[in-house]
Order: C-alpha cells, then sequence, then structure tokens
C-alpha cells in the first residue's frame, strides 16, 4: 500500500486504541476513583456499567447511521463528542458526572467505532489489501487494551486517577486533527423517498440498551433476578417489535436479508463467545491478582501484558496463515488454543507461581491473535458498499455484549461459588465453556472458507485503490 493508505489505515487503527486504552485503564483505576471520591459499591459498579449500556445500546444504530449519514461525517463529529466527555469525566467531582460521561463517551464510541471500520471496508478493496488493513486494525484493538492496563497502572500510580481521562482526550485530538486531513470527502448518501425509518432506530436503541442493561444485571446472581428477568424480557419483546417494524419499513434500518448469510452470523456469534470469554477470563485473572494475591495495579497489569502479544502477531503471522490456511481454520484455532489456554490456568491457587501462569496468559493472547482479526474479516466480507456501516455495526455490537455477558457471568458464578480460590475456578468454567461453544461454531464453517490455501494477504496494490469508492 502506498503511504497515503497506510496513514489513512494509522489515523483508523488509532481510533480503536484510543477506545482500548480507555476501557483498559479505567478498569485498573476504579479503585483509585471510588477512594478519593468516595463511591458507594453501586455507583462505582455503575461507573463501569454505564460505557457499556452507551456502547452496546447504541452501536447497531451507530453502524447503520455511517451508512445512511456519511461515514466522515459520524466519524469526526463523535469522535469530538468521545474527546469532550472523556475530559469531562477528568473534572468529575462526584459519582453521577462520572457516570453521565461515561455514558456519553460509550454511546460516542458506538457511533464512531464502526464508522471507522466501515472506512476500511469501503476504502481498500476486498481480497488481500482489505484483509491485511482489518488485521492490522484488529491488532491494535487488543494491543490498546493490553498496553492500557500497563499504563492506567502508571497514569495512577503516578499522576492519579484523572490522568486517566485526560490522556485519551490528548490522543483523541491528535487523532482528530490528523483525520480531518485524511479521511477522504465523501458525497452525501442519498437519502430515498422513503426517509429515516425512525420507528426502527427507536425500537432498536430501547432493545439494545434493555438487554444490556439485563446483562449487566446478572453480575448480581439470584439478587433482584426478578427486575433482571423483566428487563431482559422487555429487550426482547422490543426486539420483535423491531423485526416487525424492519419487515414493513419502505427503507429498513437493517435489512433483515443480511441476517440470513451463514458466514456473517458465524462470524458474530464466534466474535461474542471469542470476546466475551476473553474478558471474562481477564476479569478474573486481575481479580485473582489483585484480591486473592495481593498484588498492586501496577504489578497485574504488567503481568498481563504478555496478553499483549496479539498486538505484534495479529499483523504479521496470522496473514500468513490465513494466506495458508484460510480464515475458518485460522478462527477454528484460535478457538481451540483459548480452550487450552483457559483449561491450563483452572487450577489456581494460594500459591502458583508467575512462571506457572505464563504459557495460559501467553496463549490466551496468541489465541486472540488467531481469531479476533479473521473474524472482522469473514463479518464484514462480501457485504455490499452501502451496508458495510450495518455489518460492521453488527460485529461491534457482538463484541460489546459479548464482553458484557463474560464479565457478568463469570461474577455471578464467582459470587454463587462463594468467592475465594472455589469462586474463581468455577468462574473460570464460564469462558471455558464459552470458547468450547465457539469452537463447534467455528468449525461449521471450515468447509465452507471461500479462500483458497496460498492466496496472498497484503498484496502489493499500489496507492488506495477504492478511492473512488467514497470520492478520495
Amino acid at each position: 500500500m502506498s503511504v497515503r493508505a497506510w496513514s489513512l489505515l494509522l489515523v483508523l487503527c488509532g481510533t480503536i486504541f484510543l477506545e482500548g486504552i480507555d476501557v483498559a485503564m479505567l478498569a485498573v483505576a476504579v479503585p483509585a476513583v471510588r477512594a478519593d471520591l468516595g463511591l458507594g459499591t453501586g455507583t462505582t459498579a455503575w461507573v463501569m456499567s454505564a460505557y457499556v449500556l452507551g456502547y452496546a445500546g447504541f452501536t447497531l444504530l451507530g453502524g447503520r447511521a455511517a451508512d445512511l449519514l456519511g461515514r466522515r461525517r459520524m466519524f469526526l463529529g463523535w469522535l469530538a463528542v468521545f474527546l469532550v466527555f472523556s475530559g469531562l469525566g477528568g473534572f468529575a467531582q462526584d459519582g453521577w458526572t462520572l457516570i453521565l460521561a461515561r455514558f456519553v463517551t460509550g454511546v460516542a464510541a458506538a457511533f464512531m467505532t464502526p464508522a471507522a471500520m466501515s472506512i476500511i471496508t469501503t476504502s481498500y478493496p476486498e481480497g488481500p489489501q482489505r484483509d491485511k488493513a482489518l488485521l492490522v486494525f484488529a491488532g491494535t484493538a487488543a494491543g490498546g487494551f493490553s498496553l492500557g492496563l500497563v499504563i492506567g497502572g502508571v497514569l495512577t500510580t503516578l499522576g492519579g486517577w484523572r490522568w486517566v481521562f485526560f490522556a485519551p482526550v490528548l490522543l483523541a485530538a491528535v487523532i482528530l486533527v490528523a483525520a480531518i486531513r485524511l479521511i477522504p470527502a465523501e458525497t452525501r448518501p442519498a437519502r430515498g423517498s422513503a426517509g429515516f425509518d425512525v420507528g426502527g432506530a427507536l425500537a432498536a436503541a430501547g432493545a439494545m440498551l434493555l438487554l444490556a442493561y439485563g446483562i449487566v444485571r446478572l453480575e448480581h446472581g439470584l439478587d433482584g433476578w426478578q427486575l433482571t428477568a423483566a428487563v431482559l424480557a422487555a429487550g426482547l419483546a422490543l426486539v420483535g417489535i423491531f423485526v416487525a417494524v424492519e419487515r414493513r419499513a419502505a427503507a429498513p434500518l437493517v435489512r433483515l436479508g443480511l441476517l440470513r448469510r451463514a458466514p456473517l452470523v458465524r462470524a458474530d456469534l464466534g466474535a461474542l463467545l471469542f470476546v466475551g470469554s476473553f474478558f471474562g477470563f481477564q476479569f478474573l485473572a486481575t481479580l485473582y491478582l489483585q484480591e486473592l494475591r495481593g498484588w498492586s495495579s501496577l504489578q497485574t497489569a504488567f503481568a498481563l501484558l504478555v496478553m499483549g502479544v496479539d498486538a505484534i502477531l495479529a499483523p504479521t503471522l496470522t496473514p500468513r496463515l490465513v494466506a495458508r490456511y484460510g480464515n475458518a481454520k485460522v478462527i477454528l484455532g484460535g478457538f481451540v488454543l483459548a480452550v487450552l489456554s483457559y483449561a491450563l490456568f483452572l487450577p489456581v491457587g494460594p500459591d502458583r507461581s508467575y512462571a506457572a501462569m505464563f504459557p495460559a496468559l501467553l496463549l490466551t493472547g496468541l489465541a486472540f491473535s488467531l481469531a479476533y482479526g479473521p473474524l472482522t474479516i469473514v463479518g464484514t466480507d462480501g457485504v455490499a458498499e452501502e451496508e458495510q456501516g450495518l455489518a460492521s455495526g453488527l460485529l461491534t455490537t457482538a463484541t460489546q455484549f459479548g464482553s458484557a455477558v463474560g464479565v457478568a457471568a463469570v461474577t455471578a458464578v464467582y459470587g454463587i461459588a462463594g468467592g475465594g480460590f472455589d469462586g474463581i475456578r468455577a468462574g473460570l468454567l464460564v469462558p471455558l465453556a464459552m470458547v468450547a461453544l465457539g469452537a463447534v461454531i467455528s468449525a461449521t464453517g471450515v468447509r465452507g472458507d471461500r479462500r483458497a490455501p496460498g492466496q496472498e494477504v497484503g498484496g502489493s496494490a499500489e496507492g488506495l485503490p477504492a478511492a473512488s469508492k467514497v470520492t478520495v
């Protein structure tokens, strides 16, 4: 690819890196935030959950908005919102201001991230060059989260928790200035005579918010299960209303025929299960090291840094494996490695050495490098340009719901098992079951993998061949 093509990719990867470090840094800084602002347990939980609700609740709408209202417009506008409300979080003097800032920041990410991914899928031609770009994008996402754990620990220790919010502001400002210059202008998408599907948009947002809230409430286990069940039932009812609206809409927000594509559905389910298992495992590993072993947040961050190996392997090793074996086989290999890594971590105890934990952590990073990028490719492959934002939104929605499910489920099981080392071991069965199910689902796609062995990934086409598509 040309220098200009790489520069555009760097800006878009900067966005997903920003989103990754934002989540990871706060995860490390939460104890300091709670102590400084004097937050109760419930308020502290909402500081973490608000971002998930905003992100998961509006990602589907955000992806379609990129198609209908303009990818560049959505990307730049919501990146600016992300910047402003991240800064607001840094100045917060009470819990509710922080919760509001996190919710709106999550909403901004829900519009910004699918727009970035769809800019990639419409700016690089389908095949080797797009695959290479998506694998780099996926590796950057994983690297952002892994490095965010360390950066968050360092900033919290040296400068205080507020720098966990101010640092993303600085990075977002740099990305915004570069994006204005590098992201190509685009023609205004045709609105069509039927207009915007307002009913579908409201039903989708309401359903996603309720389902996300219900999933987050699973962390409480059997406490308040009636409310949790009611919220989930209301969310599912809104899903039914959404489907009915989309079937009758002249210009539906989501063309339901897209959901009949088996590879796309398989990729979205795989992403939900894989990302959910990863976040659930990371949560339990952090809990084990900090709460049960007494490690500091900085020690824990450096211990888990080895999982960031995916940031190096995803854009280097994974393209070669995809070229040789195809996406489906590489995805299946990632799931199998994840099963092995979680199983190796299962016999944790009070005296287990880091050397004994290291192979499991390393395999977790390797599994992520194999599975996540190819899942991204399959989830957007073969989709028409005018629906790339929707496909990206569906994939991002799956990953966000997966992360919420993973953390909520392991938290609930940990509590039901009585906590402690027994709770950790019981909780680890959740990510293990998720990747085992994902391996079964992924195995069904091996036979129909579109890529012939030996097809090159990351070809040598010059420039930005798809420039005409987005009016570069």
